[in-house]
């Protein structure tokens, strides 16, 4: 068996044969300048390496508009946006999820003390229910009011959240605006010669880094003790920082290069897992949380119903359950049947009939003619032996009938003498004969009227099936067309858009205030907030710029606002343009 002392002298010259491999393996690299295809490789695998998400698109870093030809997407600067576009990305989201979860605790800090205690007891979950509960019921009299003490746990509960949130979404955006004033500055020289000028942003942004570990690890040291957050700031954030590269130089090596993209690459990773635990720790109650009351209830609720369920069903012994089913099959075949096939299969008749109703309406007119014409002759038969004159064919029967009435009320003088011997039967008969004629138009006309409004009689009996379905489309099309917040379709929709403008308008005079004012981090910070609040308006009218033709101005726009160099009064007319312009952010009573 080989002692110790053997296999520690074997170990250091293994290690020590190691060292110089990789010495001269460095030194052979760095001989030879990093040729453009080496250097579209490496950043390639490195970024492909670590982007483990598919990428959503964020507010355009302020680089040489001929990168957006998409002939370039092979070339050096398309590569080196890749890379700075992924800095961007992972900080905004984070800058989100800081947001979203700040605004809630501000506007829980913004409440009365009666209802910073009702979240204390009732919005926290069941465990922070019973603890309160027991606190109250020891008898918190003893050291002042109940409520009063509850409600001062609350503030402190909520302003611990507020601030530590409120510093790590300080931390971000000046981080985020210091990152994006470097790259504005190199924007145009970087597109041109990324081999040049990489090295020196990749150092800068190192040291950026290096500020926002010092930035955000205040946090540990202020923590006080009887925190409510346990556990928060027991894990470290500890950036890489590069290794001594002679930075001044030309050029930068493969190893070299990777090493700093790799570097920057894992920073962001660390970053990531940091922000996600502290604001995990931070986070508001999740929905379930808030309302854990409305769902206990619900699920008794529900409990009791199964149960009931459970003792009328076949399980039970029982056919209540069945015979429910069987009368609601029954009521739901009759209701179809009745309002929704019979109207749609009269309609039907209706609507491919309609030749076989016209004949048989010809015949009921022909009918009517023939009545009207035997009445005619009538009456000129009638006329002519009264009068003893010829009359023509064309004369009306309104002049013939005239001579009737005239001749029945002289007949009627004396009735019976003239029934036997007169002209009183015939004047009868062509009344009857009248009489018919007006009942025959009568019915002819009632039954045009009839077929006239069968179609309306089917759809005023297809009229509940119709409203059921109709009813039924709108809560379907609601649920698939639900608002996406500020991306939405909607009123509210639309309302978030113009609130997100405001938004932008309120920062960007804010930043105003701290330059003019010497505050120059303060002003970075408002700046970074500038940039978060664009990218959000970026996403939100996208879309819809698009399917309004007005994207490529409204782009324009945007990025424009978000340019460090441009003067505040003319960023000021771009928000004016935006709010009175552009369709899709114009308020819903303007629309047409």
């Amino acid at each position: 068996m080989a002692s110790p002392t053997s296999e520690n002298e074997s170990a250091g010259d293994r290690n020590l044969l190691s060292l110089y491999s990789d010495y001269i393996w460095n030194r052979l690299h760095g001989f030879y300048a990093f040729s453009s295809s080496n250097f579209i490789a490496t950043l390639s695998k490195v970024s492909a390496r670590f982007r483990s998400r598919k990428r959503r698109e964020c507010l355009p870093l302020p680089l040489s508009s001929s990168l957006l030809d998409p002939s370039l997407v092979t070339s050096k600067p398309f590569r080196v946006h890749d890379v700075l576009e992924d800095i961007f990305e992972h900080v905004l989201t984070n800058l989100h999820s800081i947001q979203k979860n700040l605004l809630f605790w501000q506007s829980r800090a913004e409440r009365s003390d009666t209802s910073k205690a009702y979240f204390m007891i009732l919005e926290r979950g069941p465990r922070a229910f019973i603890d309160e509960t027991i606190h109250l019921l020891r008898g918190r009299e003893a050291h002042g009011s109940s409520i009063q003490q509850l409600s001062q746990s609350a503030s402190v509960y909520i302003n611990e959240r507020v601030t530590v949130l409120s510093n790590l979404r300080y931390s971000l955006a000046t981080f985020l605006a210091q990152v994006y004033f470097e790259v504005d500055k190199t924007g145009e020289e970087l597109v041109k010669d990324p081999e040049q000028k990489l090295p020196s942003l990749l150092g800068t942004i190192n040291d950026l880094f290096t500020t926002l570990e010092a930035s955000i690890g205040h946090l540990h040291a202020t923590r006080q003790s009887g925190s409510s957050v346990d556990g928060t700031y027991s894990i470290p954030l500890l950036f890489e920082k590069l290794p001594d590269i002679n930075q001044e130089g030309s050029q930068w090596t493969d190893c070299q290069i990777r090493d700093a993209i790799n570097s920057v690459y894992r920073n962001l990773h660390k970053l990531d897992s940091y922000i996600s635990i502290l604001v995990t720790k931070h986070k508001k109650p999740r929905k379930i949380t808030q309302y854990w009351i409305r769902y206990s209830c619900g699920a008794v609720g529900l409990s009791i119903c199964s149960i009931w369920l459970l003792k009328r069903s076949r399980l039970m012994g029982s056919s209540d359950i069945d015979n429910w089913i069987r009368e609601v099959k029954d009521s739901t075949t009759n209701f179809y049947k009745e309002h929704v096939e019979q109207p749609i299969l009269s309609i039907r008749d209706e609507l491919f009939e309609t030749f076989r109703k016209r004949h048989d309406g010809i015949m009921e007119l022909e009918e009517v003619k023939l009545t009207a014409d035997s009445l005619h002759r009538m009456l000129l038969a009638f006329g002519e032996q009264i009068k003893g004159e010829k009359f023509p064919e064309n004369s009306s029967d309104q002049e013939l009938l005239e001579i009737v009435m005239s001749c029945y009320e002289k007949e009627l003088t004396h009735p019976i003498q003239n029934l036997l011997g007169g002209e009183l039967a015939r004047a009868l008969l062509i009344q009857v004969q009248k009489l018919k004629l007006d009942i025959e138009t009568a019915m002819l006309e009632l039954n045009q009227i009839l077929r006239a409004n069968e179609i309306n009689f089917a759809v005023l009996a297809a009229l509940p099936a119709f409203s059921l379905s109709l009813l039924l489309i709108m809560v379907v099309r609601a649920w698939l067309k639900q608002d996406k917040k500020a991306e939405g379709r909607g009123r509210v929709a639309r309302v978030q858009r113009r609130l997100l403008v405001v938004e932008v308008e309120k920062n960007i005079m804010k930043r105003q205030n701290f330059v003019e004012q010497g505050m120059e981090k303060d002003a970075q910070y408002m700046f970074g907030l500038v940039l978060y609040s664009l990218n959000r308006l970026y996403n939100s009218v996208k879309g819809h710029a698009e399917a309004s033709g007005e994207w490529d101005h409204l782009r324009q726009d945007i990025i424009e606002l978000a340019s460090p160099n441009l003067p505040p009064a003319y960023k000021l007319k771009v928000m004016s343009r935006l709010e009175n312009v552009y369709y899709c952010l114009l308020p819903v009573l303007s629309r047409k």
